[in-house]
């Protein structure tokens, strides 16, 4: 596969205190299997869909003890600029470009309106060895309380143009490269109880929705909304048993129009 284009979602990995306990959940809920995991990189450990690299799973570092998450994080040709350009438009970097071996450059950083992602710069990691099939990465959305700020800094930094979506119910935009839409942006409603902050919602495909969040709750998940038939497929939104929030989609199940969108 190659490296894709600067602002692309290329890979997601999050901390878990019982990696173990998130390997057995995943396992079931997403049919992942796990590779060795690597001491040289603090037990970071890559998860597999049908053979194809699709995330990662890793203890937390001393001292980093916290909240589960996942992290998504978007492609860049030189992690170091990019840092720059995050700064410049009133981002926070929270870890400067760090390189990882030859895998490549990680970075972590947060968007003006609280949301944490990750900048990656492929060596010879490149990312995603699949998306889209199950168990793999489908889509990711950056659920904000302050969408305008999101709105005006993500094209900042990654040269996204964007389309909102025509529905008076929701505010929801769309940022793509091209022709292509790779993000979306979700105003976080008052259904949100004020202690979760902006977040990266990540969504993995799977050939079920329904059976996914039977087997996640089974396993001590919490079903956070859904299920639900959209154009787009049938989804819902979970928290695992550490409280890492994600969602499952069954795009084969699509029920409805495609929305229309207008260019901002």
């Amino acid at each position: 596969m190659a490296v894709q284009p600067e602002g692309t979602p290329c890979w997601a990995d999050a901390m878990f205190s019982d990696v173990e306990g998130a390997k057995s959940f995943y396992s079931d809920v997403l049919g992942w299997t796990f590779g060795e995991s690597s001491s040289e990189y603090g037990n970071y450990t890559q998860a597999y869909a049908d053979g194809k690299a699709v995330a990662a799973v890793v203890p937390p570092m001393p001292g980093q003890e916290g909240q589960s998450a996942w992290c998504l994080y978007l492609a860049s040709p030189d992690a170091a600029a990019t840092a720059t350009k995050i700064k410049d438009n009133g981002g926070e970097v929270l870890m400067e470009p760090m390189q990882v071996g030859e895998f490549g450059t990680m970075a972590l950083a947060r968007d003006p309106g609280g949301a944490v992602f990750g900048v990656w710069q492929a060596g010879t990691h490149e990312g995603f060895e699949a998306t889209g099939v199950p168990g793999a990465y489908a889509w990711a959305e950056v659920f904000t309380r302050e969408p305008e700020k999101s709105d005006a800094f993500f094209p900042a930094v990654f040269g996204y143009t964007a389309k909102q979506m025509q529905d008076d119910s929701v505010d929801y935009r769309m940022y793509n490269l091209g022709e292509g839409t790779v993000l979306g942006r979700m105003k976080m409603t008052d259904d949100f109880p004020p202690e979760v902050p902006s977040y990266v919602n990540l969504y993995f495909t799977v050939e079920n929705c329904d059976a996914a969040v039977a087997k996640a709750t089974e396993r001590g998940g919490i079903l956070r909304f859904g299920p639900m038939d959209s154009p787009f497929g049938r989804f819902a939104a979970l928290s695992d048993p550490q409280g890492a929030s994600f969602s499952v989609i069954d795009m084969k199940t699509t029920q409805g129009d495609m929305p229309k969108t207008t260019d901002v």
